[in-house]
């Protein structure tokens, strides 16, 4: 078994695992610090339904729901993406000595988790990202993580993040910062052009900034506050045509 936890795994990585490891089970996971680690996994069963770009299973007396971004309590159908609320035994009870912080996230025993996603018709969870992280484009929702999938899945790129840029005129347009791989040399106008094959017109990526590596924790999740603050200050040593940083 191959396990994958603390940030989404991208399906080029799953391919590559698979091919090399042909007998074992790729599975990945969900959770967070507020619900005890675990949420969701693949089943681990030989078997059991695997499906490709899902973190799985509720666990056992766990319950997932997806609700509105506005936090009303209505539960959303099989595919409509929204918020992950999370309510079972693992749930912690809130913040220590942070009263305000805990209401904000803790209703009656329900975790409100800051995560975008869906749940499928068998009940399998998939994630689109946070909910922070989320852009609105001219009103149209965007979501990172599809434009991060495919990024990941260019010949000449190692890593990749996508966050939103304000802009007055659209509200927020899709700016990727990527790191190549050994030896290659992207160029930003073809990166942009092999997404904008690859989805609809609103989602295509408006500016790419080649880097050498991307801001993490120690956690490994990229850090995309740093990105932000990147764009904000224009301190990272390149322009809009993206680039490479100095």
């Amino acid at each position: 078994m191959l396990s994958s936890g603390a940030a989404p795994i991208d399906p080029a990585a799953l391919h590559a695992l698979a091919a090399a490891f042909p007998t074992a089970r790729v599975v990945e996971g969900y959770g967070l610090t507020e619900a005890t680690c675990v949420v969701a996994s693949t089943p681990l069963l030989p078997g059991a339904p695997d499906k490709p770009g899902s973190v799985g299973l509720p666990l056992f007396d766990t319950t997932v729901e997806i609700r509105p971004a506005d936090g009303s309590p209505t539960a959303l159908k099989p595919h409509e993406v929204g918020e992950l609320w999370i309510h079972g035994p693992q749930i912690a009870a809130g913040y220590l000595n942070q009263p305000q912080a805990t209401a904000g996230q803790f209703t009656e025993g329900w975790l409100r988790t800051g995560d975008l996603g869906y749940l499928d018709q068998d009940g399998f969870l998939y994630l689109s990202g946070r909910a922070k992280d989320m852009l609105i484009y001219k009103g149209y929702n965007i979501y990172p993580r599809e434009l991060e999938d495919i990024l990941h899945d260019h010949p000449q790129l190692a890593a990749a993040a996508v966050i939103g840029r304000p802009d007055p005129a659209t509200g927020q347009e899709p700016v990727a910062f990527v790191v190549p791989r050994a030896g290659a040399t992207p160029d930003p106008d073809q990166v942009m052009a092999y997404v904008a094959e690859r989805v609809l017109p609103y989602k295509k990526i408006r500016d790419i900034r080649i880097v050498d590596a991307l801001p993490t924790s120690a956690a490994g999740k990229i850090l995309k506050t740093e990105l932000r603050a990147r764009l904000d200050t224009r301190g990272d040593g390149q322009d809009a045509a993206g680039r490479t940083e100095g």
